[in-house]
């Protein structure tokens, strides 16, 4: 489980892209996520949860991405020099700050617009078709990692409002319309959408 609190950006380091749906990569964790690593652990890149699978000396660690990783993430554009949002895993006890997250990719959405506002920016992203019934105004949201609250839902768009803090600790510091981040819809929002689609659907037929 994650919180949506990215701790820092990690390096990548190499890649190995050994088959067309396999590839390992090294990523120097930040300061303050690099403790106690070890082969078995959790850490989210963008959002989406990978397993360490190798420690190495320096504060890095290595991490296997299969053909679903590459596909429903942007993880699979990843180069050495890249930057990611970094997270460990949550364990008991810790202060959630953002919103439970599970690390598992639903989609990713291309950055349409930024529109900056004195220190603050607002993001605006292109609205997947599939995602249209889980995104609305004051929901829970995760994009590349970042726990946020969606602001503004049109047709086609959606928007968020990024504060100092979040452009300075995370990719979207740097982010630029037209690029995709990864997009984790809320577990708990989902469930209830999907829930009530199923009763009504049900009773249409009885």
């Amino acid at each position: 489980m994650f919180t949506g609190i990215v701790q820092g950006l990690g390096e990548v380091l190499a890649v190995d892209q050994r088959t067309p749906d396999f590839r390992s990569h090294t990523v120097r964790l930040p300061e303050g996520a690099d403790a106690n690593l070890r082969v078995g652990a959790s850490v989210a890149h963008n959002g989406c949860c990978l397993t360490i699978t190798r420690v190495h000396e320096n504060g890095a660690a290595d991490f296997d991405l299969m053909g679903e990783t590459l596909a429903k993430t942007n993880l699979g554009a990843l180069q050495p020099g890249d930057k990611v949002n970094i997270e460990r895993a949550a364990r008991f006890g810790d202060e959630i700050g953002g919103h439970s997250m599970s690390g598992h990719i639903t989609a990713t959405a291309e950055i349409s617009r930024i529109e900056a506002n004195g220190l603050n920016r607002t993001v605006w992203f292109r609205l997947p078709e599939n995602l249209k019934g889980y995104v609305f105004p004051k929901g829970f949201i995760g994009l590349d990692g970042c726990s946020l609250t969606i602001g503004t839902v049109t047709d086609s768009e959606f928007n968020v409002h990024l504060i100092p803090e979040t452009l300075n600790r995370t990719l979207f510091g740097s982010r630029r319309a037209g690029e995709r981040v990864n997009v984790e819809i809320d577990p708990q929002t989902q469930v209830i959408v999907d829930t009530v689609a199923r009763i009504l659907a049900e009773r249409a037929k009885a």
